[in-house]
């Protein structure tokens, strides 16, 4: 049996509130660790909690904190919006972890926390499987186990990490994705390993945050001269908090010099555009376009392809006002492609009946 949904929405943001709530989660040698060590979160900075990007002002509980409950993903957004399905992504300091060990049993308890505390109470979402990329071979682990939960659809990581997520100590990952059927899905965000600016260390936030795109197009690129696509034809990524805008410049300019020099990567056999256009989604919050509905019109039109955005409310950050949930100046003709019906072609879980 096949469905059909209004509205999906690609990436909302479920927050571990405490370390407290993880526990139940951990094997008795990790829950002893935590109390031992004293710890008490592993929570991410990519979106500090004050910074007003982090939560739309509206949507901020009474003390102004970020909303962290399903009553206010319910009312900000899947009821607000008529959302059919919605996918969680959980970004916690797993990747953070320099203890390949350690970062395996918090991914464990990050994803079983998920589907016991989103995805049993809400039968419209759904979410992706947090993987610790320190060990490829515990991240596989990782998807082998929850993949068994048709509710995970997709395997995230972030953005910037160790190493370019196209090196071949990372394909194990794309092999158990690809045979799950699962997209992988590329997060803002970074382990922090290394700067993430190509010229060190930056002072603001606002440095950072900006940076994030050259992160993508940096795995973009990877992806595609590793030869990823090549090995796994039936792979997709999706790109999620990537901005939209950058993107045709950087295929022009990714093909062009590809065509200069493709003899160093012969099993790159055609464009990266055709590649890329095959294989890569975006989510379309944050939407990085001018306010001129025109312009904005020819830069999708830029993109020749009609299947590749997604939409996205990012959920609860700050990404837009109102209930426009649509940026002005996609055409009209795309926007049931973006709220529907890419999501069902990249997603094949969604399509599924659930047991």
């Amino acid at each position: 049996m096949t469905v059909s949904w209004s509205t999906i929405d690609c990436d909302v943001h479920v927050n571990v509130p405490s370390m407290k709530a993880l526990l139940p989660h951990l094997d008795q040698y990790w829950r002893d660790s935590v109390v031992d060590r004293g710890m008490n979160s592993l929570d991410s900075i990519s979106y500090p909690p004050n910074a007003p990007l982090t939560a739309r002002p509206d949507w901020r509980g009474r003390a102004g904190e970020p909303p962290n409950t399903l009553d206010m993903l319910r009312s900000h957004a899947l009821d607000r919006w008529n959302i059919d399905i919605a996918i969680c992504n959980c970004l916690y300091g797993v990747q953070l972890l320099y203890s390949e060990d350690m970062a395996a049993a918090f991914a464990k308890a990050v994803n079983d926390w998920v589907a016991a505390e989103w995805l049993d109470r809400d039968a419209r979402l759904r979410a992706s499987i947090v993987v610790p990329m320190q060990n490829p071979d515990y991240a596989v682990a990782e998807i082998e186990r929850c993949a068994k939960d048709r509710r995970f659809v997709q395997v995230l990581v972030l953005a910037m990490g160790e190493a370019p997520l196209g090196r071949r100590q990372y394909w194990p990952v794309y092999a158990a994705a690809e045979r799950h059927g699962l997209p992988l899905g590329l997060h803002a965000g970074s382990s922090y390993r290394h700067p993430v600016t190509s010229l060190g260390w930056p002072s603001w936030y606002v440095e950072d945050y900006c940076a994030q795109s050259q992160g993508f197009q940096s795995q973009v690129a990877s992806l595609v001269c590793e030869g990823v696509f090549v090995k796994f034809p039936k792979l997709r990524v999706v790109l999620l908090e990537s901005g939209v805008t950058w993107l045709p410049a950087f295929l022009w300019r990714l093909s062009k010099f590809w065509r200069g020099v493709r003899l160093e990567v012969p099993w790159v056999d055609r464009s990266p555009l055709e590649i890329v256009r095959e294989h890569v989604r975006l989510t379309i919050q944050p939407f990085d376009g001018p306010d001129d509905p025109s312009a904005v019109a020819r830069l999708i039109d830029h993109m020749q392809s009609d299947d590749m955005l997604l939409f996205s409310s990012d959920f609860p950050h700050w990404q837009f006002d109102g209930d426009d949930i649509m940026p002005v100046g996609i055409p009209e003709r795309l926007h049931g492609r973006i709220r529907r019906d890419n999501a069902l072609a990249t997603y094949g879980r969604l399509t599924e009946t659930l047991v």
